[in-house]
């Protein structure tokens, strides 16, 4: 039998969840220091900070300038279903749906919404046939899966010509992975993902095209408050100058302005600091023969939300329940020696690891956990059922 021995080392930060995620380095308390605690969001002070969020969003992600950026409740989820609510309806919707999170939105569209929406699915590790969507329907996806680390490869499969709304629910993907926004109409994403911002405040943006749609229709449903974008049939333009529609955490806004700066800061893109991040993990599961990606198509492979399997026979010979229980005890025997917290598949996944690799992950940290992978799939139990 090998004995792997117990790394030397550990990672820098152990943070690796897939949201909240972690910090960007060097991160401290004191970069909070001028929060504008106790000022009203609508004092002068802030809402420049709320619009240096906007403006520095845009400039980071090459939104153009005709298109709205808006700060909004609840983060990504509130978002999307912003968009699904106030604009929904006026045609045909195509939902896609490969992991949790776009199932979600399928839920809410068919089963709250009542639309007769056609459907799109594909097992987790997989995409849907992107030839088959029609575009004369609104279109609503993830860009990125996280909870089975499968994106889409690029946006070639959306034609310029479309007629019908694309609404791309961008979370893990927004950052860390090119966004063609020629070919989408709404954007969603929050800070808490590839920024490592605290939660419960989202991004939401409009084309042209998007802003068009709520000018000109009216849903069959009413639309609850924190939701309404319009009045008087015309864009509330105050939601993306930084009026936001509710009260935002001050102490929030200010964390995001620290990791917009810190982004503007590098000599390299988010995103290039994610494809090396990928590049570690790659690199180590091509030699590592107990685990794989989730996703099957290297194509589609997540940057960002790094979904593994395990696939040693001992493991796969089990039944589900022993393959769920096996990787949770990976990832609890990792928690406990501070060498990794939160990578224990999402649990509507099936069973495995799911590692975070966004542009505030240092790459460093990364090869150090592969280490600790290799050392705890080594001692920890396997199951008996596959053993006996």
């Amino acid at each position: 039998m090998t004995t792997v021995a117990m790394p030397g080392r550990r990672p820098g930060n152990p943070c690796f969840s897939s949201g909240p995620c972690a910090k960007r380095p060097g991160w401290t308390p004191e970069a909070l220091a001028d929060a504008a605690l106790g000022r009203s969001h609508r004092s002068k002070i802030g809402k420049a900070k709320l619009k240096v969020v906007i403006d520095s969003t845009r400039a980071l992600l090459g939104v153009p300038s005709d298109y709205r950026i808006g700060i909004v409740p609840a983060s990504d989820t509130g978002a999307v279903e912003m968009a699904l609510w106030s604009m929904l309806g006026a045609r045909p919707t195509t939902l896609l749906a490969w992991e949790s999170f776009g199932e979600g939105w399928v839920t809410d569209v068919v089963k709250q919404l009542k639309l007769d929406a056609t459907v799109l699915k594909a097992d987790y590790g997989r995409l849907p046939d992107l030839t088959k969507i029609d575009f004369t329907n609104d279109v609503v996806f993830t860009w990125n899966g996280t909870t089975s680390g499968v994106r889409v490869p690029n946006g070639d499969f959306i034609p310029a010509d479309r007629e019908g709304l694309t609404i791309c629910d961008a979370t893990s993907a927004a950052f860390a992975q090119k966004l063609p926004f020629d070919k989408l109409d709404v954007v969603t994403f929050s800070w808490q993902k590839a920024l490592g911002g605290e939660a419960a405040h989202g991004i939401l943006i409009l084309s042209p095209r998007a802003v068009e749609r709520l000018e000109t229709y009216t849903p069959a449903w009413p639309l609850p408050k924190i939701f309404r974008m319009t009045k008087g049939g015309k864009l509330n333009e105050g939601i993306f100058k930084g009026e936001t529609i509710n009260t935002p955490s001050m102490l929030a806004v200010e964390d995001c302005l620290d990791a917009l700066a810190w982004a503007e800061s590098l000599p390299e893109t988010l995103a290039e600091r994610s494809d090396r991040n990928l590049a570690v993990l790659a690199d180590w599961v091509a030699k590592t023969p107990w685990v794989d990606f989730l996703a099957e198509d290297p194509a589609t492979r997540s940057n960002t939300s790094v979904c593994l399997k395990v696939v040693d026979p001992r493991v796969t010979g089990a039944s589900k329940d022993e393959q769920a229980a096996f990787s949770k005890a990976l990832a609890t025997r990792l928690e406990a020696e501070d060498a990794a917290y939160d990578i224990a598949a999402y649990r509507d996944a099936p069973p495995g690891l799911r590692i975070w690799a966004g542009g505030t992950v240092e790459s460093a940290d990364l090869a150090v956990l592969t280490e600790w992978l290799d050392w705890a799939f080594a001692v920890t139990p396997k199951p008996q059922a596959a053993a006996a």
